[in-house]
């Protein structure tokens, strides 16, 4: 009765004041507070049973349990990756991350080994993305991921097509892998487990590196850091390759060469050309890009990134995010030199 009495009240109200479908469905949930009763709802249980075969009742008792989360929606308007980068990498350049990692890595050690052997990714790069993600398994969120899942699908309109995409990730790997869709705890985002990854990824990347049968990056320390290695050698991490290089200026033409593009695409040759001395010896032609980062009254933190940089991003597609990581593992592994 309520939905029909809101629709009769809409249908009064003159056209160029009337809701957007997707703003009556938010209207509607503030209304009823149960998300099942929206229109997008209940066309995304139709897709789900038409393209994969899911049992449209089951689905519509899980949507009765889903809750739309406001702390939610006020934490994806305003990321960390929006910090400069002076306050950014306080939060994960600590002596107690990197004691963790050196902790971390001498009680996996055959494990990172392995993956090292299987993947080509270093160890120290497997750790630090750990450490930076969750504290090695400390901080994996207390949001039900179906919930995170259908607040960003249903009630974030600037990325729901992206979250209604992961929300039938989601639903397919937890068939996949016989786990009940309401219990798996993540992130704000409906990332999951120690390497934090979207449904997607796990679905594309997440290994079963013991061979019992289960991929579990929530528990298995061998599945996590397999699994970390596997999403980095699919995104071509190139072996024993440099991954970024400070870099000196002389004089400030290079300002027109920073751009929001992550991916290398200035040669060496063409950085020295503006005056820019690199403070390792790199082959002329090989392909960099240029980076900026702010520091706390000293101007600008410039640095060469080069193809294996570009990787770490495509794990979280914020510059910050790929220096924080770079400079962690380069942190743990000068410090576990110490130990043995």
């Amino acid at each position: 009765m309520l939905k029909y009495n809101l629709i009769s009240r809409l249908r009064s109200i003159p056209c160029a004041l009337r809701l957007s479908p997707f703003a009556f469905c938010l209207l509607l949930i503030s209304c009823t507070g149960n998300i099942k009763d929206t229109e997008s709802v209940h066309s995304f249980i139709e897709q789900m049973s038409a393209k994969h075969q899911f049992d449209e009742s089951e689905l519509e008792d899980l949507f009765e349990t889903v809750e739309i989360k406001q702390d939610i929606l006020k934490r994806i308007a305003s990321p960390s990756e929006a910090l400069p980068w002076y306050k950014y990498r306080k939060i994960f350049l600590t002596e107690a991350r990197i004691d963790a990692g050196v902790q971390f890595w001498k009680d996996n050690a055959p494990a990172l080994a392995a993956a090292e052997q299987q993947y080509g990714v270093p160890p120290e790069i497997i750790v630090a993305i750990i450490g930076v993600e969750t504290l090695f398994g400390k901080n994996t969120g207390n949001h039900r991921v179906i919930d995170a899942l259908s607040t960003l699908a249903f009630a974030y309109p600037p990325r729901s097509k992206f979250f209604l995409s992961e929300l039938e990730n989601f639903l397919l790997l937890c068939r996949d892998e016989h786990i009940n869709p309401a219990d798996p705890l993540g992130s704000y985002a409906g990332a999951m487990g120690m390497p934090q990854f979207m449904p997607s990824s796990f679905r594309n990347y997440a290994v079963d590196f013991d061979n019992d049968n289960r991929r579990d990056i929530w528990r298995n320390n061998n599945d996590v850091i397999a699994s970390v290695a596997n999403y980095f050698a699919k995104h071509h991490w190139q072996k024993g390759q440099t991954i970024a290089v400070p870099v000196t200026a002389k004089y400030k033409n290079y300002e027109p060469a920073l751009n929001n593009d992550l991916k290398p695409d200035l040669r060496v040759a063409e950085l020295e050309s503006l005056n820019l001395i690199i403070s390792r010896q790199l082959p002329l032609d090989s392909k960099v890009k240029l980076l900026s980062f702010e520091q706390q009254g000293q101007g600008k933190e410039l640095w060469a990134a080069l193809d294996n940089f570009y990787v770490i991003t495509r794990y979280n597609h914020s510059p910050l995010y790929a220096m924080a990581v770079y400079q962690l593992s380069l942190s743990i592994l000068n410090k576990k030199g110490s130990f043995p």
